[in-house]
């Protein structure tokens, strides 16, 4: 049979019936232009002002240019389409042209290289209309700027011709299907007759005239009848969810998200009217917001199709963040206030997490996701891992605290096999298409098939490729009547979730486990790339928290208002730039530097919020928001008071206070500490302290460090050694660092390092160095307070594809080593024993890392810094990345960070690494009033996370979020000291009660790693 070339004949016939569905065109050949110079207008112009026109062929070019193009046409009744072909989309909708359609003035649908067609409404045709296009040339796809060209290729309006656009789609299909199905399948052969016979009746002797579009009906209808006689019995079932995946910025910026969100949206609902079956998901609350502003009209008719149960909204978080370098307060408000939206303006109540192309998911989002209300997540990146495939696609994943979620992996292949990290038979995507191929790939690629036998499907293009396309829908109809294939359908995501809790409520023991984090192992740069935005995240966070306990306590002491809505500002604005492109460092430049502007904003507010906190008239004080004690060094500029036992040095004011947990001190309390000693004493290239005594050689790398106190030799090797690495990853420049990059390393030398103060609090000695283009210069700080050693850096980096980091080589032996991740701390391997634990040779760490034996260990600390690898006794930390794509500068100039050593007695816990940590995070500062006192005390054996204490959301009482972070369960007491009188409740992170109110103290009682939320409610006496 094959020297019949049956299956190459049909492909060809296929093809060339493609531009044949289409009847009496007519060309839209000329066609006014006019500039948008200010790329923002939203209307059509009523008249294009430009003298010149454009035809069909002409190029048009620009970078991030925006164009209108107008004609007046008289429609015939007869017209059912018309078709524009105007520019080129880039692969995945990353780069290259988009365009938005308006009829006399409105907008009707998206126009991309995936949307050329626009189905006219009746009321649209038999007169005469205004046809205008808003073209945007697109932005490169990252790198270099440059111009885009693009050609009018092709404009017409005209007939589609159903039954043979009918014929053609389920063509494809039937032959798709027999090229996919094995070859023992029993219908395989039968479907290849089936098409063969059909396409006999074709009469291609008059090729579109009335005879042939007749046969064309013939075929069509055999092809109908056929199918209904083969029995259509697959047990698989593959639920289809319409869906576009927009980033809210990378290879664009936000501004350019705002209107690919119009664009999409518009498509998705004109389709709509055309699909009755077709159903839509769209996550991001973000988006959302910006819609119901930049198209109030639009938004409108979104809420119809919501309150239809047609477009689904859905997701839980704010955006689709980043779950790296958020900390666990951010991961909670973004789904407080993601639920919260999606709430108040659709009336759904979010049940599951859709994160489908974040680069690893925190060991925290069990415990989260359970205590927000969400039932299930989902996600599909993690098929990018580089080495390993995870073990399973629908399993119940355990957090650190013990949670458990339903999590389930989306496992639609990309058509051809086609992956970026070549394990194309586990590569999957969320960006589907709707082909034999794809849907019966989703169950093949499915390893838990004795569990389940449903499947999800997200289809649709993502960006600027404008969603669902009318093939896709057209593809699903046939696919529903060709025996072979799985059912298919469309339907909700969500009621395909709450069906997979109901199969695996039946069959538990097919239901696998996976304790412990989910390792992207992948994009491992995004922990250091854009540095910038990492810090001010870092800073955002910490600062919003406390000014948020300040407030809380100023509210609850004086009766003052609290900033509730300028908070939540604030929040919104961190949240949205945690979107999974911008946090990371993989947006092209205009998004950091828009990111620049807006953190000034947020910088210029805050200082606001905290200036209103002050009271002139009241004097300076310190107030501990931690949940423990604090003895810390506090700098001012207070020089001219000069209180007592304040070390002054020209602008500044040195002063050591302890403070007990919750605490408020007055800044010029007598009780503050200054020893009477130096600091240090130096000798050659050897400084001793309290503490230890420290070596250096003539590079000014650190060769000795011992701890006196512990008789310790700190180091097996040296310390404070920066190395840098050729970093040129094979795929992606900002995302990815290679195992290989360890092949070519410098060790930067020629350094200096000497004694510049030593004072009674602390010495400090300064290094500098240079490298290639750039130049490090170094304070550390050695105290007499603490045995932390502070590194106060700044370095003006000009490298490109290179990775700077800092190495300690440590006399620690452990085999594990600990990572300060979101609500807690997660353990990895310090060897490579296996592919798992290579893999994960760079790894995420927020503000510390610890490599302890039992009875000693040494600690990493830093104040905005996300890379960490320790392997063996060698810890270091990533300071810098020079990428350069999608940002061919990113990082270029100067960058401040502080990071710290810091030896410590026994474990990160018993050496209390967590809290020398939130010294260099959070330190103290005077404040100039802030209220009278803190209206509470806490009573607790060791050190207790408090990780928000803010206004209750509905404004009725306070909230107090509160944690273990050393996995240990336990307790402790908060008293209340105010006026009245307290009532408490446990609510889950959603400030929904899960008891009923009490009253007196509040003792709290936490199991490991357990996170609790408490309402609060202060009343008088008389309650």
């Amino acid at each position: 049979m094959k020297m019949f070339l049956q299956e190459e004949k049909l492909q060809r016939r296929i093809a060339e019936l493609a531009h044949l569905r289409y009847k009496n065109k007519r060309n839209i050949s000329t066609w006014q232009v006019q500039e948008d110079v200010s790329k923002s207008e939203k209307i059509p112009p009523q008249h294009c002002s430009s003298k010149t026109d454009m035809h069909i062929g002409d190029i048009w070019q620009g970078r991030d240019h925006y164009l209108w193009l107008q004609a007046e046409v008289m429609l015939p009744k007869e017209c059912n389409v018309c078709f524009f072909d105007f520019g080129k989309t880039g692969g995945g909708g990353n780069s290259g042209f988009e365009a938005l359609l308006y009829i006399d003035g409105l907008p009707v649908q998206g126009i991309d290289s995936n949307h050329k067609e626009y189905s006219l409404r009746p009321s649209e045709v038999g007169r005469k209309v205004t046809l205008s296009l808003k073209l945007w040339s697109g932005l490169e796809g990252g790198g270099e700027p440059r111009v885009l060209t693009h050609t009018l290729n092709q404009a017409f309006f005209g007939e589609l011709d159903h039954d043979t656009n009918a014929f053609y789609t389920v063509s494809k299909m039937l032959l798709e299907t027999y090229q996919q199905l094995a070859e023992d399948h029993e219908v395989k052969y039968q479907l290849l007759g089936v098409l063969t016979e059909a396409w006999r009746l074709v009469d291609w002797r008059m090729k579109g005239s009335d005879a042939f579009y007749e046969s064309i009906t013939q075929a069509h209808q055999y092809v109908k009848e056929q199918l209904h006689i083969l029995p259509k019995n697959d047990v698989i079932h593959v639920t289809a969810i319409g869906h576009t995946h927009i980033d809210l910025a990378w290879l664009w910026r936000i501004k350019h998200t705002q209107e690919k969100a119009i664009r999409s949206f518009s498509t998705v609902l004109k389709l709509m009217e055309e699909y009755p079956e077709y159903v839509f998901l769209q996550s991001q609350p973000q988006l959302y917001q910006w819609i119901k502003e930049e198209a109030p009209s639009l938004y409108r008719q979104i809420q119809s199709r919501v309150k239809e149960d047609r477009w689904e909204v859905e997701g839980a978080m704010w955006v689709e963040a980043d779950c790296n370098i958020p900390n666990g307060e951010s991961l909670i408000r973004q789904i407080l206030y993601g639920k919260k939206f999606i709430r108040e303006e659709f009336g759904h109540e979010s049940t599951y997490l859709w994160l489908p192309d974040v680069f690893g998911y925190a060991w925290a989002l069990p415990q989260i996701l359970k205590k927000s209300g969400i039932k299930t997540f989902m996600t599909t990146k993690i098929s990018w891992n580089q080495y390993n495939r995870m073990p399973h696609d629908t399993f119940m994943w355990k957090g650190m605290d013990g949670s458990e979620v339903l999590t389930h992996f989306i496992t639609t292949p990309v058509p051809g096999g086609r992956s970026w990290t070549e394990k194309s038979n586990w590569f999957y995507t969320y960006n589907g298409t709707l082909t034999p191929e794809t849907v019966l790939g989703v169950y093949r690629a499915y390893q838990n098939k004795a569990l389940n036998q449903r499947l999800l499907v997200s289809y649709g293009h993502g960006d600027g490729g404008g969603g669902v396309t009318r093939e896709m829908l057209d593809n699903r109809r046939h696919m529903a009547e060709i025996p072979g294939l799985p059912q298919i359908t469309t339907g909700r995501a969500g009621d395909f979730f709450a069906e997979l809790h109901q199969t695996v409520k039946e069959k538990p023991s097919h239901l696998p486990l996976w304790d412990g984090e989910l390792y992207l192992e992948y994009h491992r740069g995004t922990y250091t790339s854009q540095a910038y935005i990492k810090r001010m995240n870092r800073y955002f966070e910490i600062r919003l928290r406390e000014l948020e306990v300040l407030y809380s306590f100023q509210s609850i002491n004086q009766g003052t208002d609290y900033p509730h809505d300028r908070l939540e500002a604030l929040w919104k604005n961190v949240l949205k730039n945690q979107f999974h492109d911008i946090i990371p460092g993989s947006s092209i430049a205009e998004v950091y530097e828009d990111y620049r502007e807006e953190a000034a904003t947020c910088l210029a507010e805050i200082t606001r919020l905290q200036e209103q906190l002050n009271s002139s008239e009241a004097p300076l004080s310190l107030v501990n928001t931690a949940g423990w004690p604090r003895q810390s060094l506090v700098k001012s500029n207070s020089a001219n008071s000069r209180p007592q036992n304040h070390l002054c040095m020209g602008d500044a004011c040195y002063s050591l206070h302890q403070l007990a947990p919750l605490e408020r001190a007055a800044y010029t309390d007598s009780s503050c500490i200054l020893p009477k000693e130096m600091t240090a004493s130096i000798k050659g290239n050897t400084v001793e302290t309290t503490f230890y005594v420290l070596k250096w050689n003539d590079q000014g790398q650190l060769i000795r460090l011992f701890d006196k106190e512990g008789q310790k030799e700190v180091f097996k090797g040296k310390g404070n050694v920066f190395q840098l690495f050729e970093d040129k990853p094979i795929n992606f420049d900002a995302w990815d660092i290679d195992l290989f990059y360890q092949e070519k390393m410098t060790e930067i030398s020629g350094g200096s390092l000497q004694l510049k103060e030593n004072n009674p609090l602390f010495a400090v000695l300064t290094f500098t160095a240079s490298f290639g283009q750039s130049k490090i210069s170094q304070d550390i700080f050695l105290y007499t307070h603490t045995k932390r050693i502070d590194y106060v850096t700044e370095v003006d980096w000009q490298e490109r594809q290179q990775l700077l980091k800092v190495k300690f080589d440590v006399n620690i032996r452990a085999t594990e080593a600990v990572f300060d991740v979101q609500h807690g701390n997660v353990k990895r391997p310090t060897h490579w024993n296996t592919s798992w634990d290579m893999a994960k040779f760079e790894t995420v760490g927020h503000q510390w890392a610890d490599l302890s034996q039992t009875n000693y260990g040494v600690a990493l600390l830093n104040n905005c810094k996300y890379g960490y690898d320790i392997k063996g006794n060698q810890m270091r930390l990533s300071l810098l990345k020079g990428a350069i794509y999608p940002d061919p500068g990113a990082d270029l100039g100067l960058h401040q960070f502080t990071y710290s050593l810091f030896p410590h007695n026994g474990d990160f816990v018993t050496g209390k690494v967590v809290e020398e940590a939130w010294e260099i995070n959070a330190p103290l500062s005077p404040l100039q009033g802030s209220g009278d006192r803190v209206p509470f005390t806490l009573t607790s054996e060791d050190a207790v996370v408090v990780d928000a204490f803010k206004q209750a959301e509905d404004k009725d009482g306070w909230i107090l979020r509160c944690y273990d972070h050393i996995g240990a369960d336990r307790q402790f007491e908060l008293t209340y000291t105010g006026e009245g009188q307290i009532l408490w409740q446990e609510t889950d992170m959603m400030e929904i009660p899960l008891e009923a109110l009490q009253s007196g103290s509040l003792v709290l009682h936490l199991t490991p790693y357990e996170v609790k939320t408490i309402k609060i409610k202060v009343v008088d006496h008389a309650h």
